[in-house]
């Protein structure tokens, strides 16, 4: 029962967002237009930015799934620029306040769990410590986050699938290179 409060919570919120922005939305905004009372939300969130990180950590947890190999890494990131535009006024509002802590901070979580899993299949060729399979991840997890953050700035203008395309070019051996760099 806790999580279906939760999710038309989330809803409403997310509704909201397609008519007004993030600022002048209150937790009475969000009770009203889900048909519950505030002591209802309060229960389970602490303010509105709180549900906004529930919601990047519950829905978007599992916008790349099982695609974070060398074969699916692209099909995960589209996944991702996917899940964005599909949430977008929810994304831009997050991005245009306060919340964009919570944007980032789920940027940086799913395209580190993506990049860490391409990086740990191809370290299977290589002798390298643990930590610089994660310094790998981590350095081009910042490139991804910040072309994800370009283009919600631009508008989100480019199609997801032409900057994928970009990165899987600029990306051919770019891994096992830093990895055979790394190795022992």
């Amino acid at each position: 029962m806790a999580q279906t409060t939760k999710r038309a919570l989330a809803a409403s919120l997310k509704k909201l967002l397609s008519r007004k922005p993030l600022d002048r939305i209150t937790v009475k905004d969000i009770t009203d237009d889900c048909g519950v009372n505030r002591q209802t939300f309060y229960y389970h969130f602490a303010d509105v930015y709180d549900l906004i990180d529930w919601i990047y950590l519950t829905e978007g947890f599992q916008v790349i799934g099982d695609m974070r190999t060398l074969e699916t890494w692209q099909d995960g990131f589209l996944s991702l620029f996917d899940w964005i535009l599909d949430n977008r006024a929810f994304v831009v509002n997050s991005y245009h306040s306060v919340s964009r802590e919570n944007l980032e901070n789920f940027l940086y979580s799913r395209c580190y769990d993506l990049l860490y899993g391409v990086v740990q299949e191809k370290s299977a060729d290589y002798s390298v410590e643990e930590s610089d399979c994660a310094f790998i991840a981590n350095f081009f997890k910042y490139g991804f986050v910040g072309l994800v953050l370009e283009w919600i700035e631009d508008g989100m203008k480019t199609p997801p699938e032409q900057i994928i395309s970009r990165l899987g070019i600029l990306m051919k051996g770019d891994i096992s290179a830093a990895l055979e760099r790394f190795s022992r």
